[in-house]
């Protein structure tokens, strides 16, 4: 039990056996599964944890609580890694009410097979009060889920922001907050930056000194530099003027070329970030994509299409609205090089990307005639 501020207490546990988070997301440092008890007049628990650690966050609980029993249990988002113990907090504390709005008690049927008897359904600007501390809703569907709210301690200034503003890692993990939940936002919200602007456009007209999300460290200090990130994440703005250079290569030749253009750049001053999408992580991959204003995509062609890592690569892409970037290619094939054309016309459903009027097409391997082409690239990639 960790004490948050005046009246509040983290009671949420951490996970170091978990390899893939979502099924997908490696997460070598773990993560966090956070709930939240606000102690005042009246009990509120926010949120409940993943199902393998239900007894350790119960303890916690009853902890935070001494004799007391909770009034409320507030469901801010239905995952089941936030969800998994509703029912263990109803028969272990049978009067509680089950706070949500009225998507998330359907999805408790849906998932867990029951309905909730003693629901307090709440809606935008509902309001319950503790005693000194209220908490007002605040809808925020599709953050990343249809039932996803958000609360405000009125007393504290805390934002309750359920997967905003959440990182990978567990708590005791050693590492910067901007790197793991960039890898998080990009993969698991990007796809719904408008939904994520509305948010923050709610969040504005409030005093917030304090975010406490379901994943990752409590926000307190320079509240600017994460919401301002969250703002050119969910814009689709690129964070910084750099290249990102990913390769599809077979036998070494397309990776030749994409490190030699790499360097050009390097050279002449550009921030470059080179990768392998045969071996490097995706999701790293594609928060770096997001992250950069410029992408070279270098594949070889492979069965008369993309190699499938290059494909799968621009797939993740463009599910989460790539979007506002400049975009070159270079394609490989020994006798029909048709790659660029093909991830061109992957891309096509994007917005605002500006295509490169420059290709580098390699037959094989790198000649003296593919030195005009990258030098042409490199030139308009540094314009």
């Amino acid at each position: 039990m960790l004490n948050i501020a005046d009246g509040i207490f983290y009671v949420g546990v951490n996970d170091h056996a978990i390899d893939l988070f979502e099924g997908m997301y490696k997460v070598p440092n773990g993560v966090s599964y956070n709930s939240y008890v606000i102690a005042d007049e009246k009990i509120a628990v926010l949120d409940t944890v993943d199902a393998h650690y239900g007894d350790e966050w119960l303890k916690n609980v009853k902890e935070s609580l001494g004799s007391r029993e909770p009034d409320y249990l507030v469901v801010h988002h239905m995952e089941p890694d936030h969800s998994a113990n509703i029912q263990k907090f109803i028969k272990e504390y049978p009067n509680v009410r089950i706070v949500g709005n009225a998507k998330t008690f359907v999805m408790i049927k849906e998932y867990f097979g029951f309905e909730v008897k003693n629901a307090c359904k709440v809606e935008e600007g509902s309001v319950i009060s503790l005693g000194k501390h209220s908490l007002r809703f605040v809808m925020a569907p599709l953050v990343h889920w249809p039932e996803v709210m958000v609360s405000y301690d009125e007393y504290v200034k805390t934002v309750f922001s359920a997967d905003g503003f959440g990182k990978f890692g567990a708590l005791d993990a050693d590492e910067p907050w901007d790197d793991e939940a960039r890898r998080y936002y990009i993969g698991i919200v990007g796809k719904y930056g408008v939904q994520v602007q509305a948010l923050l456009k709610k969040l504005a007209a409030l005093d917030v000194q304090r975010i406490c999300p379901l994943h990752g460290p409590v926000l307190e200090k320079d509240l600017s530099h994460y919401i301002g990130l969250y703002d050119t994440w969910s814009s689709y703005r690129p964070e910084k003027e750099a290249v990102m250079v990913a390769y599809a290569s077979v036998y070494g030749h397309t990776k030749a070329v994409a490190e030699m253009l790499a360097d050009i750049l390097k050279k002449a001053g550009k921030e470059v970030i080179v990768a392998d999408l045969a071996r490097s992580d995706r999701s790293e991959c594609v928060a770096n994509a997001f992250m950069c204003s410029k992408l070279v995509l270098a594949s070889v062609t492979y069965n008369a299409e993309i190699f499938p890592c290059m494909r799968e690569f621009i797939d993740c892409l463009a599910e989460r609205n790539f979007r506002s970037r400049t975009v070159a290619f270079i394609e490989n094939g020994t006798w029909a090089p048709v790659s660029a054309k093909l991830m061109r016309e992957r891309l096509s459903g994007c917005k605002d990307i500006n295509f490169l009027s420059q290709t580098v097409k390699i037959r094989a391997a790198f000649s003296a005639e593919n030195a005009p082409e990258l030098e042409a690239l490199a030139n308009e990639l540094l314009k």
